[in-house]
């Protein structure tokens, strides 16, 4: 790297550790931060040299990071945002705290994709899913798929990776010269984990058309978009990859969403030439990613903690929860989003039978979304109250993002 770029790194891992040491953070942010201040350019000369992968889309980024972070470590060591810093002060401050990897494997906020594109040049790129998160500065689904078709057109020789369940998806990874046969179709990879939340699809975002489905196909009633065949499936408790054979999947992540996560992570690790087979018994190596899923025994209650950040995502944590008593957590600051009227597009029908308790700046919201709901419930000021007024057992905690973080700082930031 030129001089400058190294003295932006050194100065990058110091300020990381140095906030670690202080306390004030795992460093994921202020160390990218502060080297990019001293070279604009240094997440191009980190990336320079590695074969990189980046993960994007509404939910899931996270987990899918870190289980294809798993997956291409049969091949050597790996660079990774682990901590889930997504934009590209994460990305500096990780390439630069991993020093020299052959690999790296980056998740990236959606709203970045087409910047980090630009300055890492991956050789794949995954796209999980768009729905709506944050409604008061995050753009609408159908913008943000155009973001992504557009960025791709710039990068024709990137593989993707991408959801072919997700009409949002399919439409962003197909660009449009491709339908009047003016350029080569790019190199798409497709895979199927099924997609349970579709009220950010309903519409064809080429045409206007009403989207229909039937069983797991779906199609535009007025054009050629349609659910393209993919070639990784998720098939009862494992995954069937594009020679047609099925590999059993062990996770220690709960939930049919981590499966389709892993069917992802294998995929992506294909395209870097790591066979299922050899990748598939990393993945139960992962227990918990930034604190999600991890279990903490506290006076005598197991604490599980599960982010959710969205409609699509609270869908998913109900399915990944036990039975047991529920502490729901939400707050409104603003890496949350400030606008909580998303709450009336999430079914709590499922909390019917089991004791609620609600916590978090805006429980308020949350309680009225509960009445309207018939889902009874109590009122906690303080997740030590949460623990005191559940029976010893099992305690499922879900919470989006600050929330989550509050309760995670409270059980020693567990990871």
């Amino acid at each position: 790297m030129p001089l400058r770029a190294k003295v932006a790194s050194s100065v990058s891992r110091t300020a990381a550790a140095l906030s670690r040491a202080a306390g004030r953070g795992d460093g994921s942010v202020i160390g990218g931060w502060i080297g990019l201040k001293i070279d604009p350019d240094l997440l191009a000369h980190l990336a320079a040299g590695r074969a990189i992968a980046l993960v994007s889309g509404t939910n899931g980024k996270t987990t899918t990071t870190r289980l294809t972070a798993a997956a291409v470590g049969v091949l050597g060591r790996v660079a990774t945002n682990s901590f889930g810093a997504n934009m590209p002060t994460g990305h500096t401050s990780a390439l630069a705290k991993a020093g020299v990897t052959p690999y790296a494997v980056l998740e990236v906020d959606e709203h970045y994709l087409a910047q980090v594109l630009e300055a890492t040049e991956p050789h794949v790129v995954a796209l999980l899913n768009l729905s709506r998160d944050q409604l008061d500065r995050a753009k609408e689904v159908a913008m943000m798929a155009q973001l992504w078709r557009a960025a791709l057109v710039r990068h024709p020789t990137v593989r993707v990776v991408a959801n072919a369940d997700d009409p949002m998806v399919v439409w962003a990874a197909t660009p449009p010269a491709i339908r009047s046969n003016q350029v080569e179709p790019p190199a798409v990879t497709w895979f199927s984990a099924g997609q349970r939340w579709h009220d950010d699809s309903w519409v064809c975002p080429e045409c206007g058309s009403p989207i229909e489905r039937m069983s797991d196909q779906w199609w535009c009633t007025g054009c050629w978009l349609r659910r393209p065949e993919p070639q990784w499936v998720v098939e009862d408790d494992g995954v069937v990859d594009p020679a047609g054979d099925w590999h059993k999947v062990v996770l220690q992540l709960p939930g049919r969403v981590n499966l389709g996560n892993a069917a992802t992570a294998l995929a992506v690790a294909a395209e870097f030439g790591v066979r299922p087979t050899d990748a598939v018994s990393r993945l139960g190596g992962v227990a918990s990613v930034a604190g999600r899923y991890a279990q903490v025994v506290r006076d005598g209650r197991t604490v599980r903690l599960l982010l959710a950040k969205n409609p699509a995502s609270w869908l998913e944590a109900f399915d990944m929860a036990d039975v047991a008593p529920t502490l729901l957590s939400i707050n409104a600051r603003d890496p949350d989003g400030l606008d909580t009227s998303w709450l009336f597009d999430v079914d709590f029908a499922p909390l019917r039978g089991r004791q609620v308790l609600i916590t978090g700046d805006r429980a308020y919201d949350l309680a009225v979304r509960l009445d309207v709901n018939d889902v009874p419930f109590q009122h906690v000021r303080t997740f030590a109250d949460a623990v005191a007024s559940v029976p010893p057992g099992r305690l499922e905690v879900i919470a989006n993002y600050t929330a989550f973080q509050d309760i995670r700082a409270e059980l020693d930031r567990v990871n």
